[in-house]
């Protein structure tokens, strides 16, 4: 069974990236395609972006500017940077599976808490 770890700092101050990287076991990440989800306090979930099988990239448009995903199939990684950031950007991260069609997302990691305050 796929499992997925989300790590990183937990504090991050305004206007610094926030680096997380989701350790992938049971799986090879060069078979499906991969996604991070944040939820805010007290909000809903909002996707990130996915990464392909190949490597390719697709972001959230409202947040693309700002963000980067990359991997390391040496390790079965892959790992997320989110650039300027302030503190809306406070929130649970979430690594995930996803289908191709980006539509569905499964074998959630159990999230990680990152807080952006100086």
């Amino acid at each position: 069974q796929v499992q997925l770890q989300e790590s990183g700092p937990g504090l991050v101050k305004p206007s610094q990236t926030l680096s997380l990287t989701c350790t992938v076991s049971g799986g090879s990440i060069t078979t499906t395609s991969w996604s991070w989800i944040r939820q805010p306090p007290g909000k809903g979930f909002e996707w990130m972006g996915a990464l392909t099988y190949d490597g390719r990239t697709y972001y959230n448009p409202s947040l693309k500017s700002r963000t980067s995903f990359s991997r390391d199939t040496s390790k079965n990684q892959f790992s997320l940077q989110l650039t300027f950031v302030t503190p809306e950007d406070t929130a649970v991260y979430y690594c995930a599976k996803v289908d191709p069609s980006f539509f569905y997302f499964y074998s959630w990691g159990q999230g990680t808490q990152v807080t952006v305050s100086s």
